[in-house]
């Protein structure tokens, strides 16, 4: 499954590239936005490429107890693995952060995907974690805006 979403992801960026290319010239690659909108209520994240809706996954956002921020962010930093110093060393794979400790990362509690079961960190399946970190990658932090809503 993996495997068919990477190759998903290589056709976006590359079509997304090319039709840059076409309209805007040599610096076709800032001409590229990346959206990541996370419902928290209705617990998914939609991503869209160049305005083109491209994936849609379930998420897990804070829990009862713990909130995860609303507004605008873009993507601070990223590490392909990461381990909280604040919980443990929970393991967080694929970790973009945009706001302070806050991360869209990957969780091995995919059960829970869906509704709300995080300390506020944004949780995607391993796999739809890996591609937004990809593609994060890809365009670049600075070409991506991470949007939470209630």
């Amino acid at each position: 499954m993996h495997t068919a979403i990477s190759a998903k992801l290589i056709n976006v960026a590359a079509a997304a590239l090319t039709g840059a290319a076409l309209l805007f010239g040599s610096n076709a690659a800032h001409a590229n936005q990346v959206v990541a909108r996370v419902s928290l209520s209705q617990q998914i994240m939609e991503v869209t490429v160049d305005g083109r809706p491209t994936f849609t996954w379930k998420v897990s956002t804070g829990d009862r107890g713990h909130i995860t921020p609303t507004g605008s962010f873009k993507p601070t930093r990223m590490h392909e693995m990461w381990y909280s110093k604040k919980y443990d060393n929970a393991p967080m794979p694929h970790s973009v952060f945009f706001s302070g400790g806050y991360a869209v990362h990957a969780t091995y509690a995919i059960k829970h995907l869906g509704r709300p079961a995080s300390h506020g960190c944004v949780r995607l399946h391993p796999d739809a974690a890996a591609d937004f970190y990809q593609l994060v990658e890809a365009f670049g932090p600075g070409n991506t805006s991470i949007l939470i809503v209630k």
